[in-house]
């Protein structure tokens, strides 16, 4: 079985009422991409589009777009951000378009981003915009929706069966009842039972498989995990000596070795199969000024070290997919992107290219 990589889409880039009220008008992430400055000498900021430009996923011809890029340097699939709040979804149309046009004509699944939303991206957890919550009669609801959507003949299938992960799989209350009715749905319009994986970036180490999942993906970048200070805002003298060894006079700024925190996450004890993943680059300081987590250092050539790592892995899970996760197609403001930018150009998708080849990747939607 020859390796598949899955791009992580976010679905934001179109104004929503919701955010014009959280946000102020017409806000999208563009608006933080196109704002971010340079927080110490040598600092990539911002992140400018290239290819795409400041794109609007309203549009049909960008979808169109970003599916031919994707294609063109072997990109499997993307897997779209599902945001469900008890019925209510938000960032929803950019998906409901690709269902009801059929175009374009791209393999594609979706992940559960099942959080509340809040402040947290401007660094303030206490404010919730909208909270997540759970009953038996949404679960009903959600997974009528979902097995629609996975009627689709261009979803994503393993064996027959429709590929869903859940992103926070811990804060389920009943995750084998949730999973239940989500295939009961899906069989009562004739499908096989959901292909269930669940994303272990806020519970590692975890066997989900004892909660009825079918597989876990090993998310990254793990940033608790590999740097304990991730989160820690305000001055330390851990950040001070840190950033001094960069010659960056900062007690605040929290800024990594991408080198050395990927070879940390390497190193995260899973003691069971997992489907890998391999996030592109970080650098959040977009979204969070000057208490953002930065990765100093990340060029193509090590994503392709870790890339290649991730992509080994993916051959030797025993359920012969060969499923490769990549963080993100196009997370900008966590300087986080397959997408080209105006200083790499296409070098990350060239990466991927590369790095299939040798392996002589093939696409489809049935795994």
């Amino acid at each position: 079985m020859k390796p598949k990589l899955l791009a992580f889409h976010l679905p934001q880039y179109h104004p929503i009422p919701e955010n014009d009220e959280w946000w102020g008008p017409g806000f999208t992430e563009w608006r933080n991409v196109a704002q971010a400055t340079p927080l110490f000498s040598g600092h990539y900021q911002p992140h400018l589009p290239a290819d795409l430009g400041y794109y609007d996923l309203r549009l049909p011809e960008v979808r169109q777009q970003q599916a031919d890029l994707a294609r063109r340097y072997g990109i499997h699939g993307f897997c779209y951000y599902h945001y469900w709040f008890s019925g209510k979804q938000l960032l929803e149309r950019p998906v409901a378009e690709i269902l009801s046009s059929g175009q374009p004509d791209y393999p594609f699944c979706l992940c559960w981003a099942n959080e509340s939303w809040s402040r947290r991206w401007i660094g303030d957890d206490q404010e919730i915009l909208i909270e997540q919550t759970y009953t038996e009669d949404d679960d009903t609801k959600h997974g009528a929706h979902l097995a629609e959507v996975f009627s689709d003949e261009r979803y994503i299938k393993i064996d027959g069966r429709p590929l869903f992960l859940i992103y926070r799989p811990g804060d389920l209350p009943n995750p084998s009842q949730t999973l239940k009715v989500f295939r009961e749905a899906s069989n009562a319009l004739g499908l096989l039972d959901p292909y269930f994986v669940a994303v272990d970036a806020h519970k590692v180490g975890y066997d989900f498989r004892c909660d009825g999942f079918d597989a876990i993906l090993a998310f990254s970048p793990q940033l608790g995990v590999s740097s304990p200070d991730a989160f820690q805002d305000g001055r330390t003298w851990r950040k001070l000596m840190r950033n001094i060894a960069r010659s960056i006079p900062s007690a605040t700024l929290k800024v990594f070795d991408e080198e050395t925190e990927r070879s940390k996450m390497e190193e995260i004890s899973r003691p069971f199969p997992f489907i890998p993943s391999c996030f592109v680059s970080w650098d959040n300081s977009a979204r969070r000024g000057r208490n953002g987590i930065i990765y100093a250092g990340q060029s193509p050539s090590t994503f392709e070290k870790y890339l290649r790592k991730a992509v080994f892995k993916g051959m030797d899970h025993p359920h012969n997919h060969s499923l490769v996760f990549v963080n993100a197609w196009n997370e900008w403001a966590e300087g986080n992107k397959l997408e080209p930018d105006i200083r790499n150009g296409r070098a990350y998708l060239e990466v991927c290219r590369n790095v299939l080849s040798e392996f002589r990747y093939e696409s489809g939607r049935n795994l």
